[in-house]
């Protein structure tokens, strides 16, 4: 690279020039924007926004971790080095307490899902709450019956009855209860490396001892897990179907209660289930007498682009659809829907849930729907995660320290290794490319039971200039290690 470019000229062919950098060890110990010798900045440039935040005028990031040492849970833990301490939103950007920009490239673990702050939402939530901030299901409101109706008409088959809850744990566990219910059996299959909750009966669906306490977690059998990357059989799903068989026949009575599962497991690492899985699971499970569960709390929502919910790629309808994250773009929501007969089983006692359908909720989540409709979020989800993907995939080509790339859309994963043969988890080494990013202003989660997997799962308002940014970014981190 010549050592004297116009600083124009030089950020106008940075694409091109990407392969050729070459930065001083100096310059990027002391500081994250990398500069030449000549102190030209040839570090990525952020997307320009035209959105400031108001000075920030309350207590220190001191003052907030000796709070939360003294009076939050020990259990909680934080990301990176220097915790970064967030005081605002707009679209797909944070703002920490000095107005400093970060592209949120997590979205609130796969919650973002129209943007921080969207306007049509927070006016939806200011509107409602003016009026009812809550009331009760034992009186009627519009807010739940109209949210409703249009979660309904976004499911396909009959898939047409919705309870509303307050998270993704609460709607799993309600729809693990409603499958033992209908069905009179008690055995739940689930998959390895699974996650679906952390209450006592998510936590036994779900199959990391990362995520599972020493509780009595009874009735559900882990099978293996389809996983292309890892896998045993590779990318062969019928043969992981038929480990799903075997449980059943050597595992239970032959008679289930239900099967649940991600079509892209968030927590797990972004692991996409192995083509032909699904469809064989479904007709074994349904042979069984058991109900097929879609769990679709990360991956729902448009989140993946080509469809609207995950399980929609796999050519499948399961009998219960469990959903969270995204469906309120922040606002604690869950729901389960399911086909009448099988609503029908709550009537046998009392259900009741005080928070569930709360008004100001449901009228955040009728105008998310709005939101990725009015402003195709989901084309935007397929078309920027490609682009995205292709972009990380030439990093994969570039570094060997990345083992794989996979994810639909905008649910992306990239899995860090010390040795591609031996797929050894790179979990220092994810934590310092991570560690980095979030100093050159990109922000990105991680996952699967080693800790060694990027999860990038952005709002979907995510742009092409947004992903080239973030990839230059994880570039230069890289090329520095």
């Amino acid at each position: 690279m010549q050592r004297f470019v116009a600083k124009s000229l030089l950020y106008g062919k940075l694409k091109s020039l990407r392969s050729h950098r070459c930065f001083s060890h100096a310059a990027q110990k002391h500081s994250p924007l990398l500069r030449e010798e000549n102190d030209v900045d040839v570090s990525p440039k952020m997307p320009p926004f035209s959105y400031s935040p108001p000075p920030y005028t309350g207590p220190s990031s001191e003052e907030i971790m000796a709070k939360r040492k003294q009076y939050l849970s020990p259990s909680l833990f934080h990301f990176y080095t220097n915790p970064l301490h967030v005081v605002d939103g707009r679209m797909q950007y944070l703002f920490d307490a000095n107005g400093r920009r970060y592209l949120d490239a997590f979205g609130g673990i796969a919650t973002v899902c129209c943007g921080h702050c969207h306007p049509d939402v927070i006016e939806s939530i200011v509107n409602q709450a003016n009026r009812l901030q809550h009331s009760t299901v034992l009186y009627l409101s519009n807010a739940i019956s109209d949210f409703a109706e249009a979660l309904a008409s976004k499911m396909p088959g009959n898939l047409k009855v919705v309870f509303f809850t307050n998270s993704g744990t609460e709607a799993n566990e309600l729809a693990l209860m409603i499958a033992r219910l209908y069905t009179g059996c008690q055995d739940i299959i689930s998959l390895r490396n699974a996650y679906h909750g952390n209450a006592a009966g998510t936590m036994g669906a779900t199959a990391q001892s990362n995520w599972k306490f020493n509780v009595v977690q009874s009735g559900v059998h882990h099978a293996l897990n389809p996983d292309p990357y890892r896998g045993v059989f590779g990318s062969d799903g019928e043969m992981y179907a038929k480990d799903v068989q075997d449980v059943i026949q050597f595992g239970t009575s032959g008679h289930i209660a239900g099967f649940i599962s991600e079509a892209i497991q968030g927590v797990g690492g972004i692991v996409e289930l192995a083509p032909g899985y699904l469809p064989a699971v479904y007709k074994a499970i349904k042979s069984a007498g058991g109900l097929c569960i879609a769990d679709e709390v990360q991956a729902g929502f448009a989140r993946t682009g080509s469809h609207f919910w995950g399980f929609e790629s796999h050519d499948v309808v399961p009998d219960i659809v469990t959903m969270a994250k995204g469906i309120g773009n922040g606002i604690p929501l869950g729901a389960v829907v399911t086909i009448p007969e099988v609503a029908e089983v709550l009537t046998r006692r009392s259900y009741f849930n005080t928070f569930g359908g709360n008004p100001v909720c449901t009228a955040a989540g009728l105008a998310v729907l709005r939101v990725i409709e009015k402003e195709n979020l989901q084309e935007n989800a397929l078309v920027v995660g490609s682009y995205l993907k292709k972009r990380l995939i030439g990093l994969k080509d570039k570094y060997e320290i990345i083992g794989d790339v996979r994810g639909r859309g905008l649910m992306l994963g990239v899995e860090f290794v010390t040795d591609r043969q031996e797929k050894t988890p790179a979990k220092a080494e994810t934590l310092h490319v991570m560690d980095q990013m979030k100093e050159m202003g990109v922000l990105v989660g991680k996952g699967g039971f080693y800790g060694n997997v990027f999860r990038i799962t952005p709002p979907l308002c995510f742009t092409k200039e947004d992903a080239d940014f973030l990839v230059d970014v994880m570039d230069i981190v890289m090329s520095k290690m």
